[in-house]
């Protein structure tokens, strides 16, 4: 059911009947390890490529939440997947090996949200009783596609951002226990002029804000509701941003409820600058941590907003400015799902 101008209520509530995330070296040795299903110790992944390394990150997570919910790849009837990678290349891979129905999708940062909302739609409406979808990323095949090969050394400015090697997946159903996805809002484009493809948490800022705003709107709620709003991932300096723009724009949410995947994922002492980011990161640090969290009975509502920079190398040597979105989900936990 469509509820004001941009969210869906899922009368239904499907089920996240189980979750996997997959990280590499770095993030084994971050702030939320134990909430890894699979952790590697090299970036290789036993592979000849990192792009073949990123395929591999994919696949593992949809194997693994298969496995923890108990279902076949037969069972699955689609897969919703997407990465950074040109032409989503390693998501289509990773689907042609499960050899499921796939629907791939894009929105940088914003896809782990996005598959989700989507997923949850079609499962909500009964065009599914399983669906995968996830989303990832991998440091050094990122990188080496926006900005420089690792091996080059580039320095960066103190707003820049640490790519996640990472893929987290949600195995959704019409049916079983778990956390229920309730409404989901979906983003539109927000392009407030800024170009810099290292301060992509300043430029995705008012994205999340204006998705969140929509969302308290459309669901007549305040703040106050969710346990937790969490954004993925505007680092500490696109955190701040938000924060200052629902200021104001008179949207009074509590700091200590108000966090970023982007901030969670890493120790203060690892070199990430700004915090974390990728499509990586929003997707292990939900189905990962705050899912557990959630289990564990720290939460029951929780909203999060996982934002996107739509930038490629094609628009940046253009001049092109870097548009954003933001897709909302909300979860429940708790009462009768317990």
């Amino acid at each position: 059911m469509l509820q004001g101008h941009r969210t869906w209520v899922f009368e239904n509530r499907p089920v996240i009947v189980a979750t996997a995330a997959v990280g590499g070296p770095f993030e084994a040795n971050g702030r939320i390890a134990d909430d890894f299903d699979l952790l590697h110790e090299d970036l290789w992944l036993g592979e000849e490529s990192y792009e073949k390394a990123h395929k591999v990150l994919l696949e593992e997570a949809f194997f693994k939440a298969m496995e923890k919910g108990g279902v076949t790849k037969e069972q699955v009837e689609f897969i919703i997947a997407g990465d950074l990678i040109n032409q989503m290349t390693p998501s289509n891979f990773a689907a042609r090996t499960l050899g499921s129905p796939y629907i791939g999708v894009f929105g940088a940062c914003s896809t782990s949200m996005e598959g989700l909302a989507l997923g949850a739609f079609i499962v909500n409406h009964g065009g599914a009783r399983y669906v995968l979808t996830g989303a990832s990323s991998h440091n050094t095949a990122v990188e080496k596609q926006f900005r420089y090969p690792t091996e080059y050394g580039g320095q960066k400015p103190p707003t820049a951002q640490w790519t996640v090697t990472g893929a987290g997946v949600a195995l959704l159903s019409n049916q079983g226990q778990g956390p229920r996805v309730v409404a989901a809002t979906i983003g539109k484009v927000v392009d407030m002029g800024l170009s810099d493809p290292f301060n992509m948490g300043g430029a995705m800022a008012p994205a999340a804000v204006d998705t969140i705003e929509a969302h308290l709107r459309d669901m007549q709620i305040d703040s106050s509701y969710y346990d937790l709003i969490v954004t993925g991932d505007l680092g500490k300096i696109g955190r701040q941003v938000s924060l200052d723009l629902m200021r104001e724009h008179g949207l009074s949410i509590e700091e200590e409820r108000y966090q970023d995947c982007g901030l969670l994922i890493y120790r203060d002492d690892q070199p990430v600058l700004s915090g974390a980011s990728g499509a990586g990161c929003s997707a292990t640090v939900v189905y990962g941590h705050l899912l557990n969290r959630m289990k564990r009975g720290e939460f029951k509502r929780i909203l999060v907003v996982a934002t996107g920079a739509l930038l490629s190398p094609l628009s940046f040597q253009q001049n092109e400015t870097i548009p954003c979105i933001a897709h909302a989900v909300a979860i429940e936990y708790g009462g009768d799902e317990a």
